[in-house]
């Protein structure tokens, strides 16, 4: 356990928040310099075909140690963290068992990550967990994948009596702006499925996830001295304010749970000539979903209509699509994940994820792409934490998996 915690805490201290308004790939440097990090460990443990390609996706194999035409699994985990709070000069430490109490984060700023208001620390008493200092995120979402991952490769290349079949890994950089899968090489992966281990509590296994799409909607106005202004000023800012007002409130991310989708205003810039708000859409119904889209741009007809052409433009893009359709015809995938859970003492639970990961697309792209825990919780925040533990037995979840499948063959399974 200490490899993978110490891997786990070394991979925190790169940077490596994506952005997504660049529009290079990786969005942003660090990633870069994380990948070749990878690469270079891959190599020192016996992944030797492990490489970088010019767009940053990070490939390596696990050659077969046993004979027959068995399927080929894949592992993925992504490698960029949110922009949403701090993610640079990452803090992390070690409580090295969980009382069930309190956890200080920062005496001088007096934060505490509380049982109180984060119920999912009940859950892991006697634990080993790591926190942050209460001033950035972790980058669990989803280090923890890749230590995971990584921790998994170097027992099976040391444990040659472990029998598996040939194992594919990719680490994936933008996974966090919905660009993870844009470039991945799904043919040269040359896996027959894949799993993502981006999750959360050990038992989790998902396998139907939103419907995604983003909106920029652009502001023109017309700026006039305000002496002088009446009939004649057009505010680009009003006019952002006045479309944002036009959405249900109640369709906020704060105002919904389970299957309920959403509109979600992620950033305003304004000015008087010129505004911008940007959005992203959420809805498992890809109907709903649809109708969504289509009120963004009634909206902006309407303020058309009212102020004239040209001062309202929506440029709508669909991001990921609900993964369930694809994993279906493939349910092989689930009910070994389920079984090996099962086999390590957890209970799988699958519920509808209220967000996305790179299996979403890649499954539509031909690799049916499940997604499997890491021990995480609280992601996106300053109060996010990893139970070592749960990573611990999802490092165990993936041998079994390796395992069971290469007790298999391609016809078996329809392949």
């Amino acid at each position: 356990m200490s490899n993978l915690k110490d891997r786990f805490l070394r991979y925190v201290t790169f940077d490596t928040k994506s952005d997504a308004a660049s529009d290079t790939c990786p969005s942003t440097p660090g990633q870069r310099v994380f990948a070749e990090a990878l690469v270079e460990e891959m190599k020192a443990i016996g992944i030797a075909d492990a490489f970088v390609d010019g767009h940053g996706y990070v490939y390596g194999t696990i050659p077969a140690n046993l004979e027959g035409d068995v399927p080929v699994v894949g592992f993925i985990a992504h490698m960029d963290v949110a922009s949403e709070v701090p993610s640079t000069g990452i803090r992390a430490r070690v409580v090295e068992k969980y009382d069930g109490g309190d956890i200080l984060l920062n005496a001088e700023k007096g934060l505490s990550l509380s049982p109180a208001e984060f119920e999912s620390l009940k859950k892991v008493v006697g634990h080993a967990l790591i926190v942050t200092d209460g001033t950035t995120l972790l980058g669990g979402d989803d280090k923890a994948g890749i230590a995971i991952i990584l921790t998994m490769a170097d027992r099976l290349i040391r444990d040659p009596s472990i029998k598996h079949g040939t194992i594919k890994l990719g680490f994936t950089p933008d996974e966090e702006i919905g660009r993870g899968a844009d470039l991945f090489d799904v043919k040269g992966f040359g896996a027959d499925f894949a799993y993502t281990v981006d999750g959360g509590a050990f038992g989790g296994m998902e396998y139907e996830t939103f419907n995604a799409a983003s909106a920029v909607v652009t502001f023109t106005g017309r700026s006039i001295h305000p002496g002088g202004a009446k009939g004649k000023l057009l505010n680009a800012s009003l006019l952002a304010m006045e479309f944002h007002g036009l959405l249900p409130a109640a369709e906020r991310p704060e105002h919904t749970e389970g299957r309920e989708g959403f509109y979600h205003l992620i950033s305003i810039k304004g000015e008087t000539e010129r505004a911008e708000l940007r959005y992203i859409l959420r809805d498992h119904d890809r109907g709903i979903l649809e109708g969504r889209k289509a009120r963004m741009q009634a909206g902006a007809d309407f303020l058309t209509g009212k102020y004239g052409e040209g001062c309202v433009s929506v440029e709508l893009r669909d991001t990921y699509a609900n993964m369930y359709e694809m994993i279906l015809p493939h349910w092989h995938i689930v009910e070994t994940a389920y079984e090996a859970i099962r086999e390590l003492g957890g209970q799988p639970v699958s519920m509808p994820v209220r967000g996305g990961t790179d299996g979403c697309r890649l499954s539509f792209m031909g690799l049916p792409c499940p997604n499997l825990p890491t021990g995480g919780r609280g992601a996106h925040g300053r109060f996010e934490y990893v139970s070592v533990d749960e990573m611990a037995l999802s490092v165990e979840l993936l041998i079994r998996i390796a395992q069971k499948y290469g007790q298999k063959t391609r016809e078996e399974l329809g392949g």
